[in-house]
């Protein structure tokens, strides 16, 4: 059963005085559409799941409140939105998807960020997606996902993800650049994981350069995996979000699962494997073109970088930068522009990013402007 707000939800005509605060802040906007008020009543067929959507002491619904400017009453299994009829209309879209996750994912918790992708599913679908992709049924065609044994289907929160998705599935190498925190390194893992669980590859090869943020951090003791793990930290942390403990600390032992630095691929050739690359604005030009020229037969590369957050030394060209513009429009290859919007990590991080692309484009030369491509249409073409 759904629980209340912190102090609890009472029965009608007991509302607790912040729930009457949220109405006051409604207020004016109620008065000034009066007329076009509207109020839509919805029960859902399980108490648990309906908790599920709700959130612990109804978070979810006061996200959705802020989100869509609605006001909504949680009680059980049944939840009552009020607003202007767009809004409220939108509100119970978001409220039946975000059910029907829960109810197919097999009751996984929703946390905020759920919340947020699917009322930008819901708000962009009909810009996204043409009638002709629309099924016999009527329903709107949603996000792409991926899927993995420990965290189910994982799906895109907005239009650059699910365009990233479908790139990864259509091509042999992936570009992905944008900021921190729009899931560039965390959705390749996790199609990675997902590859690896199929059969469709054999290993997963990891590498990072080890290029330190502004800092310098001596000898570092230890083994060469001890050597390269703290460069890695980031991709461990996804890759034990997609894969139980266990699983990961067998695939290091047995080499499903390698840590290759960078400075040491020189001369392999990586068949059958899933090979990522991370932190790529950090490559010189010349160890990019090595690592390109690694892939071999049945293997898919993935490379993620931010080219606004560059560590290389001043007046060194950063090999990502390059090889986007020398390889831009080479069959096979795809490449997905995240944006500052496109933050999903924390709604702070992503006004952080905006303030300092901001103050980037009014300090930046016109010839060192990135290009401003949101995401190149992948190619048609058979599912892994």
């Amino acid at each position: 059963m759904a629980t209340g707000e912190a102090g609890g939800r009472g029965p009608r005509g007991r509302e607790p005085a912040r729930e009457s605060s949220r109405e006051r802040e409604m207020a004016p906007r109620a008065v000034a559409g009066l007329s076009e008020a509207a109020e839509i009543a919805l029960t859902f067929d399980d108490n648990r799941l309906a908790s599920l959507v709700f959130g612990q002491y109804d978070q979810n619904v006061a996200h959705l409140e802020r989100r869509l400017g609605v006001v909504a009453t949680a009680l059980g299994n049944h939840v009552v939105v009020k607003g202007p009829p767009d809004s409220t209309e939108r509100a119970r879209r978001v409220l039946e998807l975000l059910y029907a996750r829960v109810r197919d994912g097999g009751g996984t918790p929703l946390t905020l960020g759920d919340v947020d992708g699917v009322i930008q599913e819901s708000s962009l679908q009909g810009n996204l997606f043409s009638p002709d992709e629309a099924p016999a049924n009527g329903e709107r065609p949603s996000f792409d996902q991926i899927a993995t044994r420990r965290r189910g289907g994982v799906r895109a929160r907005n239009a650059a993800q699910d365009a990233y998705i479908k790139a990864l599935r259509a091509h042999e190498l992936v570009f992905a650049e944008g900021p921190a925190g729009t899931g560039k390194t965390w959705l390749a893992v996790g199609y990675a994981v997902s590859l690896l669980e199929q059969g469709h590859a054999e290993r997963l090869i990891l590498s990072r350069p080890a290029v330190e943020a502004g800092e310098r951090l001596g000898f570092l003791p230890g083994d060469m995996r001890e050597k390269v793990d703290p460069y890695l930290r980031p991709i461990y942390d996804a890759l034990y979000d997609f894969m139980e403990a266990r699983h990961v600390d067998r695939g290091l032992q047995t080499g499903m699962i390698e840590i290759a630095p960078l400075a040491f691929m020189r001369g392999r050739t990586l068949t059958n494997a899933v090979v990522l690359l991370d932190e790529a604005q950090n490559t010189t030009s010349m160890q990019m073109k090595m690592f390109l020229t690694r892939l071999g037969e049945n293997s898919r590369m993935i490379i993620t970088g931010d080219p606004s957050q560059i560590d290389l030394p001043p007046g060194q060209k950063s090999g990502l930068v390059e090889a986007v513009r020398i390889l831009d429009g080479v069959e096979g290859i795809g490449r997905v522009t995240f944006r500052d919007v496109d933050v999903v990590r924390h709604d702070l991080v992503r006004r952080i990013v905006t303030a300092y692309e901001a103050d980037a484009q009014e300090n930046r030369p016109e010839d060192r402007t990135l290009p401003a491509q949101r995401a190149t249409p992948p190619r048609r073409g058979p599912l892994p």
